[in-house]
């Protein structure tokens, strides 16, 4: 824990892990470091103007901040379906070579890797993780798998 001085007064916080740090599990188990980001793997990727498609990505947990400065956005106020761009534009740190990703980035996204990042960013600001629960058609057993993906077809 570290002591902070805040205008409410002085307050115990515990340590965080740096922004970096992807390594741990649940935020909600005692004694892990909070996973602040998500590496993913779009399932068709982010073509840039050079005609290079893109992949992989890193996606940070969302702060309130995230989710309210969006809503004071003209295009979203004329739009609100815009929001969801606007949002994703905020947390989606790369895609594959490309650092500066903004909004205009996600408008050129597939609407297939729109909706993954619609779903990856639910599951890791709600439930934080991106495991799924599936059950096997075949012999019905139940396991877990990371939607995020990783490796060609895994997601």
């Amino acid at each position: 824990m570290r002591r902070s001085a805040t205008p409410l007064g002085v307050i115990d916080r515990p340590e965080q892990a740096p922004a970096g740090n992807a390594e741990t599990a649940r935020p909600d188990e005692p004694g892990r470091e909070l996973r602040t980001e998500f590496t993913f793997t779009l399932p068709r990727g982010y073509v840039d103007s050079s005609g290079t498609v893109h992949r992989e990505g890193v996606m940070r947990l969302a702060t309130a901040r995230d989710e309210l400065v969006p809503l004071r956005d003209d295009r979203v106020r004329e739009n609100p379906a815009y929001l969801t761009v606007v949002l994703l534009g905020r947390v989606v740190t790369r895609i594959g070579t490309v650092q500066d990703v903004h909004a205009g980035t996600i408008e050129g996204l597939f609407a297939t890797d729109l909706a993954f990042l619609q779903d990856l960013y639910r599951r890791i600001n709600s439930e934080g993780h991106t495991h799924a629960a599936v059950t096997c058609p075949e012999c019905s057993c139940e396991f877990a798998v990371d939607i995020a993906g990783g490796r060609l077809g895994e997601s």
